[in-house]
């Protein structure tokens, strides 16, 4: 499979790490725009990458499944041209705004016979697989708890009052659609779209949610999931159920090690066979696009929508200041 990268920043960077370790892609181009020309062609001379774009429609002319790793507020955009052109697409989270553009794009993709999946890390390792069967030996779940905490690389910035993209509404920045995203990705992919949701937020001076707590109710439980752009703390994630528990230790985008506790014993689990947390979906990718798995990407694409969905409530009850939403 040949891949094109829309973007030259730190996801960018980070896939292609990944993308070492899997043989059945290659890298043929990187896309930026022309005033990042020079940072794109200098991407390119570091991972021998053979074509630089700064011209969408000439990307377009070559078969390359598309990776929109852009900023937030042009992934729709980029994925509506590239789906458009006759491409296959993988997509950055968040995925979309919001969910009716989530079922805007499947919608698209559907009519033009396309693909397009959300590069959610979590659900291809082999570490999501062990909570999944785990799960129904816990018995009633009554308490979920989540926490994805990282001092932000452009908070300094943002506190003496420069706002870049990661904390500028317009851009669709701030806590909740950023590392929050991971964290609510995980608990809909496992319990569905809760039945209420509820975000309380502390903002910044430009109304950016620069930390917040999303509660989200459930028939038998609440599920808390805390997301941090301005502090930093270990990350978890946590079950209870009536008949036991399990957590992870670490990220919920990484999902290091999981343990379970049921029935008097105790068992920690490390199936990840990558230090890299994008190897395995990239693996994933390339076997769902080889095998024209619809089926499978649908049910992840009805995961995004129902994700995107919960977060316009959520958004909606903080009263975040995003463009076209209040």
């Amino acid at each position: 499979m040949k891949l094109a990268m829309l973007g030259t920043g730190k996801i960018v960077q980070d896939a292609l790490l990944a993308l070492r370790e899997v043989p059945e892609i290659t890298v043929d181009s990187v896309f930026a725009r022309p005033q990042s020309r020079a940072k794109a062609e200098k991407l390119a001379a570091e991972w021998q990458i053979p074509h630089v774009y700064t011209d969408m429609q000439n990307l377009l002319a070559s078969d390359c499944v598309v990776y929109v790793g852009l900023a937030n507020h042009v992934h729709v955009p980029y994925a509506e041209l590239a789906l458009r052109g006759g491409h296959d697409v993988i997509m950055e989270k968040p995925f979309a705004p919001c969910g009716r553009d989530v079922a805007a794009v499947r919608a698209l993709a559907k009519k033009q016979g396309r693909l397009i999946i959300e590069a959610v890390t979590s659900f291809f390792l082999p570490n999501f697989a062990v909570i999944r069967e785990a799960l129904p030996k816990l018995g009633r779940i009554r308490a979920v708890q989540a926490n994805y905490s990282q001092y932000s690389s452009r908070y300094d910035a943002y506190r003496e009052g420069t706002v870049l993209p990661a904390f500028d509404p317009a851009r669709f920045g701030g806590a909740l659609y950023d590392i929050n995203i991971y964290n609510l990705n995980l608990i809909i992919a496992l319990f569905g779209k809760p039945q209420e949701a509820r975000y309380t937020a502390n903002c910044g001076f430009n109304g950016i949610d620069t930390s917040g707590v999303a509660t989200l109710r459930y028939k038998d439980f609440f599920a808390t999931a805390v997301g941090a752009k301005d502090s930093a703390s270990p990350g978890f994630f946590t079950v209870q159920g009536e008949d036991g528990w399990l957590r992870v230790d670490g990220a919920p985008n990484e999902l290091p090690s999981v343990t379970v506790a049921q029935g008097g014993s105790t068992k920690t689990f490390r199936e990840n066979r990558y230090a890299h947390r994008m190897v395995h979906e990239f693996q994933a990718f390339a076997r769902l696009f080889a095998e024209r798995d619809a089926q499978t990407i649908d049910e992840h694409l009805a995961i995004s929508q129902a994700v995107m969905e919960t977060v316009d409530a959520l958004h909606v009850d903080a009263a975040l200041p995003f463009p076209e939403m209040n």
